[in-house]
């Protein structure tokens, strides 16, 4: 899982074994993540149709992170102060290109009016994704947690949930 520590343990590690895995990054991305409000993701499963984030329409892209350890710091630049329960869904490049999105490395941008810098955003190029998450382009969605006060504290790579 990966978890938010304290100030002096602030290294954030996936669940999952990625030491076998090539570096998260633009140019050898295994994964790409998204992170859902679970109503908004349900929804789109309900209706059998494509999911777009609150954001999408004046973002005009679907944001994403490659690198599994920035996770948690995305989550708590940008979705603090959101109310609701959120997961993280899983895909690849291979996945979201079967389902026809198609996927560019950019800086990181705003979310809505939100502003895109944070900590170590600028060293990275984030996977920006043209279009919706169709659910057959998802492989796994992973439970995330969050303390009372809406703070992002874990998000279980190691444990896929249905």
């Amino acid at each position: 899982m990966i978890q938010d520590h304290t100030a002096r343990e602030r290294q954030r590690r996936p669940a999952v074994d990625l030491s076998s895995e090539p570096e998260h990054n633009c140019t050898m991305t295994t994964y790409i993540f998204h992170l859902a409000l679970v109503d908004d993701w349900q929804n789109a499963l309900d209706e059998n149709s494509t999911y777009f984030p609150p954001t999408y329409e004046a973002d005009g892209f679907t944001h994403g992170t490659a690198d599994a350890a920035k996770l948690l710091d995305v989550a708590n630049h940008f979705y603090v102060e959101s109310e609701g329960d959120w997961l993280c869904l899983r895909m690849t490049e291979e996945s979201l290109a079967n389902a026809g999105i198609e996927v560019r490395y950019e800086p990181a941008a705003a979310v809505g009016d939100q502003d895109g810098a944070f900590e170590g955003s600028g060293e990275i190029l984030f996977p920006h994704l043209m279009g919706g998450i169709p659910p057959a382009a998802v492989l796994a969605t992973h439970a995330v947690t969050r303390n009372g006060v809406g703070r992002f504290l874990g998000i279980d790579l190691a444990v896929d949930i249905v």
